[in-house]
């Protein structure tokens, strides 16, 4: 990069594409990390790093806002959901130097570590440790007998690193190196655990606080020269320890912060933790160490184009040198063809195209961009499909709000957060909403619009409080009165719909209580409490049939809930006693196997909707077998276990294709779906768990 070319990371009004698809914003927008998604790396090669094509992680500073519907309980009185809070950035932990302690009561001031030597160095870290863990017997290194204890060193770790590294494909293989003769290698194996590049957050937040140990132990044995430590960080990168590489990395670059690669490095361990916008400031340090680094180029570059700044990737693919990919430079040349498309259906308001090409946008390569999710959720919240905006939000990326305002600017980040707030409102979140609204109006105070969902977030948000505060005192028509004016800021909002529908069933107005748990679930066909609650109504007035639909959805959801299967079976009789059927031999719970009286017999128990087992074989049965269904009816109280004796009903082998004897049949509300083996009894317990579950 030519010092008098200037980059559009240094002009403040770089991103005009995006301001003119997010409302006149020249900013970046914020996004959020995948849950339990992957963010894939691109696979532009480190300096001394290979860089995997995709690398599935979990951001380090995610956290999936999934908060629970606040609604009323038609039998108790309502309680208000904690609102669910977004987690802050993990401080990484850095290779500390060993400092001197005292052990026991003796204390003695401790030589420096300089004149420790390495012996003196691992002993003193070793027996740290052991005291950390509460240990009495300590291990006793020195440089003759250098006794490393597992947890620090590579010795006897079965699976001991929760990352496996997948070779990428690199358009150019990392410089090897050689460490030097003085350091003492302990190991150059990294057991897997089998994993992949799988990163969850728990071996992330869990994983940063031991990067004290293996790396360390080795850094501390080279005496923590910078250059070494980056060959130490590679080594951990290829073999998955992102964290400890990251920790490596920053230790460099304490040391000696004029390096770019230092800062290249850490760009991509950070990105393999997905934490991109770190990574991208990190990418974005180690050009202006160095103009032409070509390397740090392509992997800013792969970083905007995952991120959808299409425009930006374009500028620096072209200065990556022979580190540009001519594939990767398309992708970038379409995610732009499809923002543009995005922005102009945006304008027109054409919902349905910013659907099809935000999509198309996401696959095309800008699978992280928080904007595209943004534009998906916004247009289903047009489209008037709540249920689709909440899904699309929780699916997108998550980063945290201070680093997004970092990147996006004050104005893109408000512009995100008023989005998100509507999103958490259809959803029932309405403190969450609050609070990013909140936020909005501080970061952008002028934006008219924030100032609109913030006069309609609020008033929603005191309706459904003064609501639930009536309905606790018992007052239920003046709780209906509060839900509706709710509902007049936002009509089609499932959990003031529900609480309604549940002080209208207090009133005994159960057509009209119905009515607002249908339109709930119209609104969110996921909403189990409306959808019981609407079963319940419809039990009251003896619809049958009506509440039979909803415990078949009901219970396909949740087919190992006992209440859930005695409530649906309670229903099932009542239905089949209004049709005229025959149900004195029905009853819930199969502490016994039934035995099959007549073809109809079957037809009608394996049609019910859950799971039934039919054992197939020859009169008297088998004892073993029969003995172990038994113990299966008593554990499995969901689940009716049937006797089919195979001499009785030729008709029934022969329809059911039955084979050798004795046999399993398994069926699903009425649908074959397995046939196993009469003798395979662990099997048949397998399966019986996995359809249950």
């Amino acid at each position: 990069m030519s010092s008098g070319a200037s980059s559009p990371d240094q002009k403040k009004s770089g991103c005009g594409l995006l301001g003119a698809v997010f409302g006149g914003t020249k900013k970046f927008w914020p996004r959020r990390t995948t849950s339990t998604g992957s963010l894939p790396s691109q696979h532009g090669s480190l300096n001394d790093v290979d860089s995997p094509k995709r690398i599935p992680s979990v951001g380090h500073n995610s956290k999936k806002r999934r908060g629970s519907f606040d609604d009323l309980d038609a039998n108790s009185s309502v309680s208000s959901q904690p609102s669910s809070s977004r987690g802050g950035p993990k401080p990484q932990q850095k290779c500390p130097p060993n400092q001197n302690r005292s052990n026991g009561h003796n204390t003695k001031k401790m030589p420096p570590k300089e004149a420790l030597g390495i012996s003196g160095e691992l002993e003193m870290m070793i027996a740290e440790h052991q005291k950390g863990r509460g240990g009495i017997n300590l291990v006793r290194a020195s440089s003759g007998n250098v006794m490393v204890h597992s947890s620090l060193g590579n010795l006897r770790q079965p699976g001991g690193s929760p990352y496996t590294y997948t070779k990428p494909a690199s358009n150019g293989k990392p410089e090897e190196h050689q460490a030097p003769k003085n350091v003492i290698n302990f190991s150059s194996k990294y057991s897997n655990s089998g994993m992949g590049n799988i990163v969850n957050k728990k071996q992330i937040e869990n994983g940063e606080k031991a990067t004290g140990g293996t790396s360390l132990c080795r850094a501390l044995s080279c005496r923590m020269d910078p250059e070494e430590l980056k060959i130490l960080g590679n080594e951990d990168y290829k073999n998955g320890n992102f964290a400890e590489a990251l920790a490596l990395y920053e230790r460099a670059i304490d040391l000696d912060p004029s390096k770019a690669s230092y800062r290249s490095n850490k760009s991509a361990a950070l990105t393999a933790l997905g934490r991109l916008l770190e990574a991208v400031f990190e990418c974005r340090e180690a050009i202006v160490i160095e103009p032409n680094y070509h390397r740090a180029h392509h992997r800013l570059a792969n970083l905007y184009l995952r991120l959808g700044e299409a425009e930006k990737a374009t500028y620096h693919f072209k200065r990556a040198g022979p580190e540009a990919d001519p594939d990767t430079m398309s992708k970038a040349k379409l995610v732009l063809g499809h923002m543009k498309k995005c922005e102009e259906a945006k304008r027109l308001k054409d919902w349905h195209t910013v659907l099809r090409e935000s999509g198309n946008t996401i696959a095309a390569g800008a699978d992280s961009a928080p904007m595209i999710f943004a534009l998906q959720a916004e247009a289903y919240l047009k489209l008037h499909r709540p249920q689709d905006a909440v899904t699309t939000w929780e699916n997108g990326p998550d980063f945290d709000m201070d680093q997004c305002t970092k990147f996006y600017g004050s104005a893109g980040n408000a512009m995100l957060l008023l989005i998100r707030a509507q999103v958490d409102m259809v959803a029932g979140r309405f403190d969450d909403a609050m609070e990013a609204i909140q936020h909005a109006g501080r970061l952008d105070p002028s934006n008219r619009e924030v100032g609109v969902v913030t006069r309609r977030a609020r008033a929603v948000s005191n309706a459904r409080a003064r609501g639930n505060d009536l309905f606790k005192e018992g007052r239920f028509s003046e709780a209906c009165v509060a839900y509706g004016q709710g509902l007049e800021h936002d009509p089609q909002n499932s959990v003031l719909l529900c609480n309604r529908a549940a002080c209208r069933a207090k009133l005994r107005q159960f057509e009209k209580a119905i009515e607002d748990c249908t339109a709930a679930l119209n609104a969110r066909p996921s909403y189990t409490k409306a959808r019981l609650r609407r079963a319940d109504c419809n039990i009251k007035l003896q619809k049958w049939e009506a509440a039979v639909r909803d415990y078949e959805i009901l219970f396909q959801e949740s087919p190992g809930d006992e209440d859930m299967a005695k409530a649906f079976f309670k229903v099932e009789v009542q239905l089949k006693k209004q049709q005229g059927e025959d149900v004195s031999n029905l009853k819930f719970g199969n502490d016994s196997l039934v035995k099959i009286q007549s073809d109809e017999h079957f037809k009608s128990v394996t049609s019910w909707p859950g799971l039934s087992v039919a054992l197939f074989c020859n009169k008297p049965g088998e004892r073993q077998t029969l003995q172990f269904i038994e113990q299966l009816c008593k554990i499995y109280q969901t689940v009716k276990f049937l006797k089919v004796e195979v001499e009785d009903y030729q008709s029934l082998v022969k329809s059911e294709v039955v084979g050798s004897l004795p046999a399993f049949k398994i069926y699903q509300s009425g649908s074959r779906v397995k046939e196993i083996r009469g003798e395979e009894h662990e099997s048949l317990e397998c399966s019986i768990k996995e359809y249950t579950s």
